[in-house]
């Protein structure tokens, strides 16, 4: 497996795989081919279908600045690798074809080509859950030990400047108000739900605190903001509410959280290893899935859980996930992501509490609804893959209406 790094990109919203991951390629083909006179790119199925919704147009544009640019738009044709993929070409000034190139936008910014199987060397030698719960256990070792076994020093320094982003998008998603961008006019609430929740006792103020967390991320995703990819963009609020929840909530100091974000990476790596995170290939099941996966686990580290208490924490915040559509209303990463993200974060809580309660054995494990979850994202039909042609996506949700 790659390192956990990878797990967590931060960039901006409102989507790692059809803003951040489309950019990176943009970027990358220019900086081969700077002496092109014109470029054309052709966007296929599900870019090319939620494309114009999740900026996808805008960040190619920014990444070739002023040069002469033609975007084609296929949502109908979806190749076979991946159903976000990319076609790029370069001319001369005689219109004759330079270099083409394509490739694929795979979840959380990561972009892979028919050549290559990930962009990244690998790092850990095991794959599967079980494999590091038995190597943990050979070695009376913590996952956050076992990540720092694999890891370079300086991932710890790296998690640091995540915690640091996600921080800072919450600070900011709370004193922000207004509308957030895009046709649905959707006005933002985390700085209501968390000014509202001081009014209750502890246990609604508790709750509310969690959900304006996760929402001020998620509406600063949707505008564009600076936020961490945890594992996508679409998923990145569940995490920094867990974390900041904890750290308010139970006072967990900053050492626990980081090694609980170490934790909760390891989780992600192995839904991206053995399955997916991407909307586009299995829908939200592999993006908020396992974002409440990575949190669950992440919340029973921090509470003093066992390895496998743990485990069993991170597989009911993937298995109660299972099925879960990616239909985004108009295209844009707001309805039905935002609230679900608020949500997912909460049942991360519950997940803590429940696994805590148990001596960590249970029927289904991890690794096996991971191979699930795969296995019923590819059975979705396509209008559920983040396409905006199924499920909600079907309803008009103007204001107007």
């Amino acid at each position: 497996m790659e390192s956990i790094k990878e797990i967590y990109k931060i960039g901006h919203g409102p989507s790692s795989s059809h803003t951040m991951g489309p950019k990176k390629a943009a970027e990358k083909f220019l900086s081969e081919n700077s002496e092109a006179a014109k470029f054309e790119v052709t966007l296929y199925g599900s870019l090319a279908a939620t494309g114009k919704g999740h900026l996808t147009d805008y960040a190619i544009e920014q990444s070739f600045g002023n040069r002469k640019l033609q975007i084609n738009w296929q949502p109908k044709t979806f190749l076979p690798r991946h159903p976000n993929a990319l076609n790029f070409k370069a001319f001369n000034t005689e219109n004759e074809l330079l270099k083409e190139w394509t490739c694929y936008s795979v979840g959380g910014g990561a972009i892979i080509d028919d050549f290559t199987q990930s962009e990244t060397v690998e790092v850990y030698e095991h794959t599967s859950m079980l494999e590091i719960l038995n190597w943990c256990n050979q070695n009376g070792k913590s996952f956050w030990e076992y990540v720092a076994e694999f890891e370079e020093t300086d991932i710890w320094d790296y998690l640091e400047e995540v915690l640091r982003v996600m921080y800072d998008s919450i600070k900011r998603g709370l004193k922000m108000d207004g509308v957030l961008p895009g046709g649905l006019k959707l006005p933002r609430k985390a700085q209501s739900f968390n000014t509202r929740g001081h009014n209750f006792a502890t246990p609604f103020k508790r709750r509310s605190q969690l959900f304006s967390y996760a929402l001020a991320v998620m509406e600063e995703n949707a505008s564009g903001g600076k936020i961490v990819a945890a594992p996508t963009c679409g998923a990145s609020g569940v995490m920094p509410a867990i974390l900041k929840y904890f750290q308010k909530i139970h006072n967990t100091d900053k050492r626990n959280v980081i090694r609980a974000l170490a934790t909760a990476g390891l989780i992600g790596n192995l839904v991206k290893t053995n399955a997916s995170i991407s909307g586009a290939e299995v829908g939200c099941q592999g993006e908020v899935g396992t974002a409440c996966a990575m949190a669950s686990g992440a919340a029973t580290q921090m509470m003093g859980g066992t390895i496998y208490q743990i485990e069993y924490s991170a597989e009911m915040g993937l298995e109660h996930h299972l099925g879960l559509t990616c239909d985004p209303v108009a295209g844009l990463v707001q309805i039905p992501c935002i609230e679900r993200n608020a949500f997912a974060a909460e049942r991360a809580v519950s997940h803590n509490n429940y696994a805590l309660l148990t001596d960590g054995r249970h029927r289904i494990s991890f690794d096996e609804v991971v191979e699930t979850m795969y296995k019923t994202g590819i059975d979705l039909q396509s209008k559920y893959r983040e396409t905006s042609e199924g499920g909600l996506a079907n309803f008009d949700a103007l204001p107007n209406c």
